[in-house]
């Protein structure tokens, strides 16, 4: 493992305090050529833990059940997606730098993988 996997891997292991607006989940849409980011809004309880703003209940990262995204964001490119997330009336759907800056680093990521046909994975 390189130097700088290393230092990746070290870095994905600290605490990250969850944004309040809500979280994505990332996709490819090859035959429309998009990156599309579905927004869905959570609560956080007093561990820090996302909870479905309906139920109360601690949302799970694996085996939930679909939920209704509040958005829908489509784009050709990682920087026309991340503008359609950052700029405009209203409030933005982020509300934390840190997770700004993770939504710009996945959607680079999932621009490559569409542009070189090879399958995306969010972190």
């Amino acid at each position: 493992m390189s130097l700088r996997q290393s230092l990746d891997e070290e870095l994905s292991l600290r605490f990250i305090a969850l944004d309040p607006a809500g979280y994505f989940l990332i996709k490819l849409d090859r035959q429309a050529g998009e990156l599309v980011a579905e927004h869905y809004g959570n609560g956080i309880d007093e561990r820090g833990l996302a909870t479905d703003p309906d139920t109360g209940e601690v949302l799970s990262c694996r085996g939930a059940g679909p939920r209704t995204p509040i958005a829908i964001y489509r784009g050709r490119s990682a920087k026309q997606l991340g503008i359609a997330l950052t700029e405009g009336e209203g409030p933005g759907p982020i509300s934390c730098l840190d997770h700004a800056l993770y939504l710009g680093r996945e959607l680079q990521k999932a621009e490559l993988c569409l542009l070189e046909g090879v399958d995306y994975i969010q972190d």
